[in-house]
Formats: C-alpha cells, sequence, structure tokens
C-alpha cells in the first residue's frame, strides 16, 4: 500500500524528509536511504504501509524483552526497509531487499493479536522507525482495544516523530551498537549521538532495554565498554543490557567472537548495571535475573521456558523492590 509520509517539506524540486536524522533530500522518482519513503510527482509516500513481510508469535523473550511481561507470547510483524545499512545485520533480505508481502491493515493486524490471544504487538524484523505511518495507526488501534505495543529498533529517529508516537507504546529494545561514533559511520551508515538522545526521551517515558552486538575485533575495547556501561547507568543502572555474541552475517565476514571475551564483558558490564544478560550463547545462568541486593534468582530461564520468583515485585528474600519488571 502506498500511503502519504509524515514528516516531510518542500526544498524547491526536493522533498526533504524529517522523519530521521538522515534528512534525505529526495528527488522525483527516488526514495531515500531507507529506500520505502519515495518522492513521487512533489510528494513524499511510504512505499511499505501495510506491507507485511513476517508475522508470528514469538516468546517475548526472543525480542529480547527480559523485564517486561516475562514468559508471555507477542505477535510480532514486520515489514521492509531500514535507515541504517549495518554490515553485519541478520535480517538483511528484508532491511535491505525487496522481499514477498502481504497487505494487512491495523484493524487486521489488531484482530490477529486477539486471536491468538496474546498480550502485545511487537515491530520487529526490519526497522520500524520506517514504517512510522503504520506503526503509529496500528499501535494507537491496540491500545485502545488492550494490547500493549512494543518497538525493536534501531533508535535513529528524529525527537518530534519519536515523541508523537511515544504516547502509544509500551516498551522497545534498542539497539546501541557500539560507543564510537566511528563505528556508527562506518558499519552502519548512521549516527551515535541521536541514537543516544532516542535511549534518553525513551528511558523517561517506557520501559527499555538495549541489546549490544559484540562484535569480535571492532567494539570489544574495555575503555569503550566502560564508557558504554557507565553511560547507561548515568541514566538507569536498572536498565536491563543484553550482550549478544557476533556471528558472521551479511557482508561481515569476521569470526565469530569469542565466548571469553563476552563473559569477560558480561562480568565488567555488572560492575555497573543491575541486570546484565548474555545472547547467542548455550548459558542459561547468564540469562537469569538475579536480585541486586541479595543475588537471589528471580527468573529463571531455560531456552524461552521462564519461571517467576518475584512477590508482588519484591524479592522473596530480601524484599528489595526490583525496579523495571512488569509482569
Amino acid at each position: 500500500m502506498k500511503r502519504k509520509a509524515e514528516f516531510q517539506v518542500k526544498k524547491n524540486e526536493k522533498v526533504q524528509c524529517e522523519l530521521c536524522p538522515h534528512y534525505c533530500q529526495i528527488k522525483v522518482g527516488n526514495s531515500g536511504i531507507c529506500g520505502v519513503r519515495k518522492n513521487d510527482s512533489g510528494t513524499l509516500y511510504s512505499l511499505n504501509y501495510g506491507e507485511i513481510s513476517s508475522i508470528g508469535v514469538d516468546p517475548i523473550e526472543k525480542k529480547p524483552l527480559y523485564h517486561f511481561q516475562p514468559g508471555s507470547e507477542i505477535l510480532s510483524v514486520g515489514t521492509y526497509g531500514c535507515n541504517f545499512k549495518c554490515q553485519f545485520c541478520q535480517n538483511w533480505t528484508i532491511s535491505q531487499k525487496n522481499p514477498p508481502t502481504k497487505s494487512l491493515t491495523p484493524e487486521e493486524v489488531v484482530s490477529t493479536a486477539k486471536a491468538k490471544n496474546v498480550k502485545s504487538i511487537a515491530y520487529t524484523y526490519s526497522e520500524p522507525i520506517v514504517w512510522y505511518e503504520f506503526v503509529k495507526e496500528t499501535s494507537k488501534l491496540a491500545k485502545n482495544n488492550g494490547l500493549k505495543n512494543v518497538l525493536v529498533t534501531n533508535g535513529f529517529i528524529n525527537k518530534d516523530p519519536l515523541k508523537k508516537l511515544l504516547p502509544y507504546i509500551d516498551a522497545a529494545n534498542i539497539d546501541l551498537k557500539s560507543f564510537e561514533s566511528h563505528f556508527y559511520k562506518t558499519y552502519t551508515g548512521g549516527r551515535l549521538h541521536p541514537v543516544k538522545e532516542s535511549i534518553e526521551i525513551m528511558a523517561d517515558t517506557i520501559h527499555i532495554e538495549l541489546t549490544t552486538l559484540l562484535i569480535n575485533g571492532l567494539n570489544i575495547d574495555d575503555n569503550e565498554l566502560k564508557e558504554l556501561f557507565n553511560w547507561i547507568a548515568s541514566i538507569n543502572k536498572s536498565i536491563p543490557l543484553h550482550l549478544s555474541r557476533y556471528f558472521p552475517a551479511y557482508e561481515m565476514k569476521r569470526a565469530a567472537t569469542d565466548s571469553n571475551i563476552m563473559k569477560k564483558a558480561y562480568n565488567l558490564a555488572r560492575e555497573y548495571l543491575d541486570f546484565v544478560y548474555l545472547g547467542n550463547m548455550r548459558l542459561s545462568a547468564k540469562k537469569n535475573t538475579y536480585c541486586p541486593q541479595c543475588g537471589k534468582e528471580l527468573i529463571s530461564r531455560n531456552g524461552y521456558s521462564t519461571k517467576i520468583f518475584l512477590e508482588k515485585g519484591e524479592c522473596p528474600d530480601c524484599h528489595y523492590e526490583i525496579d523495571g519488571i512488569f509482569i
């Protein structure tokens, strides 16, 4: 489906898209960096409105979200297109290509979620920011029907669009790909600063969790990691951080990140943050949630099987009030 895009300004023969910090100035007949916002006769249109490349029910831990409705299932929907060009993208066949899609309306997505008896909808797989109009309309309808909404996003969005979307969003997992501007420019085609701003805005408004993919030889320096962990802690040390192990994907052929590097980063992160998890590794203990005060296991995770030992939001042993776990 084609829908007139929000956040556009005419610039002589071009249209400037103001959805994300690229501020693409797009000639007639062309699309922006994301590939899904096109200048058609002087007006910018969203090409992927209602175009679904993937849809299915997932454990919410797969997003990954560990502190938001743990143990529940979520309807995941995705489109195509992305405003980043990550060399290591795991979903490049939909983020960087034009995959087969089927058209669904917001009403049909919400009806599917209710028929599947799930509590929430995740806008995921490719970048939901470049699906803005559809995500906004669907999430508003979902909220009116008692469903929660989740973004799985790179966070590369301008402040005004983000603030207009957030009233309908309940939680997000944001990829914080590195704490170095050079990394963002070289390996993603984006910039770090706008992502940091988005994280700060969302942390004040909704439940957030962060994911950092640790890539062999690129973003695993101890000093960079300390800066990253310290910055997260300066916002809120209870923000869950998922450290995910890199494996070769798309254009990046580096060797997989060594498991010992992952464990070292995990231990370092726990010096700064209350809740740290390892992803893409078979280490159940590093996926569990522990009380920051006494160390009691609060949520046990074995694969996607979850057991919750919290009592009224508190540790059952020391009664420490756990911040930011939404059952």
